[in-house]
C-alpha cells in the first residue's frame, strides 16, 4: 500500500532553553570531553572552556583526520575544533601555577557543572581532582571521562578513539568473514563517550535538585563502545560462552531480502525484511521477477536459504538494471517496505528526511557566515535545543568571563597578565 503522509505538527511555542541559568566549566582537549559541552550548550547551558595559555586544546590544531587533509576555512578557521566547541566562550588560564589554580577555584564557586577528559595524575598534579573542587563548591557536578575506566591496571593510561573501538569488540563485529579488524566512523567512541558524560550529568543535576548534592559523574570510551553492543555482548554473557554474532558475506547472506544491492548508478540500497515471506509477493511484483515467486527453490524462507547464493545473484542482476532513483519511484508504492538508501556522507547532508526533520540546522558565525550544523539528537516540544554560538577564538572571553563572573577588576587582569597567569 503507498505510504500515508504524515499531518502531525511538532509544538511551535517554546519556553526558554532547559539548561538556562546553568554553568559549566570544561577542562576537556580532543572530542570525548568537548562533545559533552555542546551537547550541555545546546540545552541553554552557559559553558567555559579553560584552555592553557600559549597551547590551547590540540583540537585546534587538527588538520587531518586518517591522513586526509581538511580543507582550510575563512579566517583559519579549524573544521575538527569548530564541530566540537559551539557553544562556549573560552578562557586561558594556566593552571599550573598556583595563582591560576586559585583563578579557577574562584569560577568553581559560582558553577554547577565540571568537566574534564585529562587523565587522573594530570587533573590531580594540576590541583582539579574531584575532592579538590568539591571542598570549594560541595554541590559541584564533577564529569571526567576517559578511555578505559576508572580502575584496573589501565585506568591511567592514554587512549584515544580507535584503542577503544579495538579493545570492545567492535573491529571485529563489522565487515565480512575473514576481513582483518576494520575500524568505525571516526570519532565513534569519543562522540558516544561525550553523549553518555552528557546523559549521567543531566542525571545528577536531577538528583542534585532533589537533594542538593553534588556527586562525580563517570564514562569512558570503553564503557560507551561496550553499551552500543549491548545486545551482542549480552549473548555471550546469557549462555555461558562465546557467541560472536558472524560476519555475514552478502553474497551468501541467509535472507536475501535482508541485504545490500548495487544499483544501475553505483549507488546501493539496504533491505531488512526479517518476516521474508510476508513480503515476498509484494518484493516480487516491484522488481519485476513474478516467474520466480512459486519457483520451488525460492517459495519459502528455508528454501531460499538454501538457495541464496543463486537468488542473490538474480537480484544483482535486477537491481542493476536500474537506477537508484527509479527504484525508489517504484519502491515508495510498497509502504511496508523496510530498506533504505545507503548514503555517503554527502548523500546524508542532502537526505530530505534528514532535511525534513532538521537534524542538520544552521547557525550564524562571524567568520563564515550562515553554516549548516549536524543538530542535537534530541528535540523538545516545550523547551528549545539547538546550537547558540560558533566555537570561540582562543581566550575570546577571559577578559569577560573573569569580571563578570570572578569578580576580578581590570587593574587584577593586568596582574595575571604580567603575571603570565592568563
Amino acid at each position: 500500500m503507498p505510504r500515508q503522509k504524515s499531518t502531525h505538527k511538532a509544538q511551535s511555542i517554546k519556553t526558554k532553553s532547559l539548561l538556562s541559568g546553568i554553568r559549566v566549566l570544561e577542562w576537556t582537549v580532543y572530542q570525548q570531553g568537548p562533545i559533552t559541552g555542546v551537547m550541555l550548550g545546546d540545552l541553554g547551558a552557559e559553558v567555559i572552556k579553560i584552555e592553557q595559555p600559549r597551547i590551547g586544546d590540540p583540537g585546534r590544531a587538527v588538520r587531518a583526520i586518517r591522513g586526509k587533509s581538511l580543507p582550510k576555512l575563512a579566517g583559519d578557521r579549524n573544521a575538527f575544533f569548530e564541530t566540537m566547541n559551539r557553544n562556549k566562550k573560552s578562557i586561558t588560564v594556566d593552571m599550573a601555577k598556583q595563582n591560576g589554580k586559585e583563578v579557577i577555584y574562584k569560577l568553581v564557586t559560582k558553577s554547577d557543572i565540571f568537566i574534564t577528559n585529562l587523565r587522573k595524575n594530570v587533573v590531580g598534579k594540576s590541583g582539579m581532582g574531584y575532592e579538590t573542587l568539591c571542598y570549594h563548591n560541595p554541590s559541584l557536578i564533577y564529569a571526567t571521562g576517559n578511555g578505559f575506566g576508572f580502575e584496573g591496571h589501565d585506568a591511567d593510561k592514554p587512549a584515544f578513539d580507535p584503542v577503544a573501538q579495538a579493545r570492545s569488540g567492535f573491529m571485529f563485529s563489522v565487515g565480512e568473514p575473514n576481513m582483518p579488524p576494520l575500524i568505525g566512523p571516526s570519532g565513534l567512541a569519543d562522540q558516544a563517550g561525550g553523549s553518555f558524560l552528557a546523559y549521567g550529568i543531566l542525571a545528577a543535576l536531577l538528583h542534585r535538585e532533589r537533594t542538593g548534592e553534588g556527586q562525580m559523574v563517570t564514562s569512558s570510551l570503553l564503557s560507551s563502545m561496550l553499551w552500543l553492543q549491548d545486545l551482542e555482548l549480552s549473548y555471550t554473557l546469557l549462555y555461558g560462552q562465546e557467541f560472536q554474532v558472524p560476519r555475514v558475506d552478502r553474497r551468501k547472506a541467509l535472507n536475501p531480502l535482508s541485504n545490500s544491492y548495487q544499483c544501475a548508478d553505483g549507488n546501493w540500497f539496504h533491505f531488512c525484511m526479517l518476516q521474508s515471506q510476508r513480503f515476498w509477493h509484494d518484493f516480487c511484483t516491484a522488481l519485476g521477477i513474478q516467474e520466480i515467486e512459486e519457483a520451488p527453490k525460492f517459495n519459502s524462507p528455508e528454501k531460499r536459504a538454501e538457495h541464496r547464493e543463486e537468488l542473490i545473484a538474480i537480484l544483482d542482476r535486477v537491481f542493476a538494471s536500474k537506477s537508484r532513483g527509479q527504484w525508489t519511484d517504484i519502491f515508495d508504492n510498497y509502504g511496508d517496505f523496510n530498506y533504505s538508501s545507503v548514503n555517503t556522507v554527502a548523500d546524508a547532508t542532502k537526505d530530505p528526511q534528514i532535511i525534513a526533520n532538521e537534524y542538520i540546522t544552521q547557525l550564524d558565525h562571524s567568520t563564515l557566515g550562515r553554516i549548516n550544523v549536524v543538530a542535537s539528537p534530541v528535540s523538545l516540544s516545550r523547551t528549545e535545543v539547538k546550537p547558540r554560538s560558533p566555537a570561540p577564538e582562543f581566550g575570546q572571553h577571559t577578559e569577560e568571563v573573569l569580571i563578570e563572573i570572578g569578580g576580578y577588576t581590570w587593574e587584577d587582569i593586568n596582574r595575571l597578565r604580567e603575571e603570565e597567569i592568563i
